[in-house]
């Protein structure tokens, strides 16, 4: 049934690993979308799952299939805890998007761990989930597919950046969503600066005290995919294979490797952004916390740079799966041709009753 109102508990596991972002969430529809985020809340992940969650790309299928039904069962009662400790009891439906365990759209294949069936069952609720999947399949990226939420819920700004794992960015151009993946952000920062024991780069200040090696900056920047026209998209894999080794292969201190990466970083962002002037950007994920990126995409950025809510900037990627959900739950258009690639625009996800 088609309603004005729905009441969603959204649910999102990023590449940077810190953690499961869960959001109650009040969808409003007339004329236009708006929402209320009534709950939301961040749950970092045990040694022992980050653990896993590092290494998923190393597994074999079977491997990855108990995986996968673990993960669902953790991500169950993790849901369940939320539920409980907040009081929720209305609830249209949880729309999940898992974990990314492997993502290869040039093959065919993405693979998401956290939304089997039985999620619908233990939870006794609705479950809107897998929305990467069938775009693979009509020849699309898998991603991004947050644009959608963007172009409806965002529609003030001319560009939305989220700075996860991944730098990724969406904005108009001649009337159509375009929307395409920056580059690597805290995936890779997370990885050098847990070498000296910590699980991120506090405000970036040991990013601060290192010093830019050009030779490892210009090899950063001439990357094939920066030239690559969109649609695009990055996975775990591309940092693996071609990131790391690159980095690795300077026997920098991690401090260098930090300031390095993070310049990196600003300039294929400012890169995006200035191709329009007197634009409005609006920047949000746990990358915004970066206070020394911030100032660097700032100083090297001609457009005026917003950031919102804490609440938003935490939690936007969790408030836009669970609209990606209402919207497949109504039977409209959650995933677009022009930002992934695929053949046609199309309502992407699975719905599991319980």
């Amino acid at each position: 049934m088609i309603k004005k109102e729905y009441n969603i508990i959204g649910v999102m596991s990023g590449t940077s690993l810190d953690g499961i972002d869960l959001a109650f969430i009040n969808f409003y529809f007339k004329e236009n979308w708006s929402f209320k985020i009534v709950k939301a809340e961040t749950i970092a992940y045990a040694e022992e799952w980050l653990g896993k969650l590092k290494t998923l790309i190393k597994h074999s299928k079977e491997e990855l299939k108990e995986l996968d039904t673990d993960y669902t069962l953790y991500l169950a009662e993790v849901i369940d805890n939320f539920i409980k400790i907040n009081n929720i009891s209305s609830i249209d439906a949880i729309c999940s998007h898992g974990h990314t365990a492997l993502h290869k759209p040039e093959n065919g294949l993405t693979y998401q761990i956290g939304n089997l069936p039985i999620l619908a069952k233990i939870l006794n609720q609705t479950i809107v989930c897998d929305f990467r999947v069938q775009d693979v399949q009509f020849g699309g990226q898998g991603a991004p597919l947050v644009p959608i939420g963007d172009q409806l819920l965002f529609s003030e700004y001319n560009y939305c950046v989220n700075l996860g794992g991944f730098a990724n960015v969406s904005t108009e151009i001649k009337g159509q969503r375009i929307a395409f993946d920056i580059c690597p952000v805290n995936i890779v920062l997370n990885r050098y600066v847990s070498i000296l024991g910590f699980a991120y780069d506090n405000k970036g200040a040991l990013a601060k005290e290192g010093t830019i090696n050009n030779d490892l900056l210009n090899e950063l920047n001439n990357l094939k995919f920066y030239n690559e026209t969109y649609p695009k998209s990055l996975g775990l894999e591309w940092v693996n294979e071609i990131i790391f080794p690159i980095i690795d292969s300077y026997k920098l201190s991690v401090k260098d490797v930090l300031r390095t990466f993070v310049e990196h970083v600003a300039i294929q962002i400012s890169n995006v952004l200035n191709s329009q002037q007197n634009a409005s950007v609006l920047i949000t994920g746990g990358g915004v916390f970066n206070s020394f990126l911030m100032s660097r995409i700032e100083y090297l950025c001609n457009n005026t740079i917003q950031i919102p809510s804490k609440e938003i900037i935490e939690f936007k990627e969790a408030l836009i799966f669970g609209f990606l959900g209402v919207l497949k739950l109504r039977g409209e258009n959650n995933s677009l041709a022009s930002v992934t690639g695929a053949k046609k625009d199309h309502s992407s996800g699975v719905i599991f009753q319980s």
